[in-house]
């Protein structure tokens, strides 16, 4: 129930912590008002708890913060109890009112779709160690390691174990299948690489690498297609139509200025 007081109504639960610190009756009063005002909590002022839906229990659990007038705002996954649709309302909720007061917020969240939309910086973090800070295009475009790469992204960024052969043409040999790198790469001949490319950046080319379908995803907007090419597998993000089946074989050609190489042993950007 976000910590509200079952037996104290919405109006109560939002001036607890004033009344607590005795300040002004008054002043409470136009506190709470405010942070109304601002959550669109105004018809509910007198409800329960237990009459409120979960949207509208966390916005009054943010007003209790809101009439602190705090310096920072913290929340630990306060969206995860919330059915998918709510949680869509929600993030746009909490990003408008960060966006309105101004409010320093650390939010801390497992769902990195969340930290892409609401996030003017993301610090990504394993084992209590940070991976990389940044902006989410930034860390989107750029992973500085595997851990980075294989997290933000929804579907997950490809990453296929290979190594790399210079010749006439720059490759990455995977399962016995050549992949296309930039002929600029610097990564030397022979290093094992992991080779990572997003499943939108995916393109459909007769000179691509033969992959045959083993499931299709449609969404409507957009459609998954999971592939195996050789003894390794990997999965393509469509916004076209198309009449894909499985067992169809489909010739892929990854953008080559959306390639990533990744160090096998270090798993650190190349």
């Amino acid at each position: 129930n976000y910590a509200l007081y079952p037996h104290k109504t919405v109006e109560q639960n939002m001036a607890f912590a004033l009344k607590l610190r005795k300040t002004d009756p008054a002043d409470v009063a136009e506190r709470v008002k405010r942070a109304a005002d601002i959550l669109d909590l105004n018809p509910y002022l007198k409800r329960y708890p237990r009459q409120l839906s979960g949207g509208q229990r966390q916005r009054v659990a943010m007003g209790r913060a809101i009439v602190r007038n705090p310096q920072v705002f913290l929340f630990d996954e306060p969206l995860s109890n919330l059915d998918a649709k709510l949680r869509v309302q929600m993030r746009t909720e909490i990003k408008e009112l960060h966006q309105r007061l101004k409010t320093t917020t650390i939010y801390v969240t497992h769902d990195q779709i969340e930290a892409m939309t609401m996030a003017d910086k993301i610090v990504v973090m394993r084992d209590g160690r940070i991976e990389q800070v940044g902006a989410p295009l930034e860390l989107f475009d750029r992973p500085a390691n595997l851990f980075v790469a294989g997290f933000i992204g929804s579907p997950s960024m490809n990453l296929l174990k290979g190594v790399v052969r210079k010749g006439d043409k720059s490759i990455v040999e995977i399962a016995g299948t050549p992949f296309p790198i930039a002929a600029s790469s610097k990564v030397e001949d022979g290093r094992n690489v992991v080779y990572g490319v997003r499943p939108e950046h995916l393109e459909i080319h007769p000179d691509g690498v033969p992959a045959k379908i083993s499931v299709v995803e449609p969404t409507g907007s957009e459609t998954l297609v999971f592939l195996r090419f050789g003894e390794g597998e990997m999965v393509a993000l469509f916004r076209e139509r198309h009449d894909f089946k499985p067992g169809d074989t489909l010739y892929l050609k990854p953008r080559l200025d959306q390639v990533h190489l990744f160090d096998a042993e270090t798993g650190n950007r190349l």
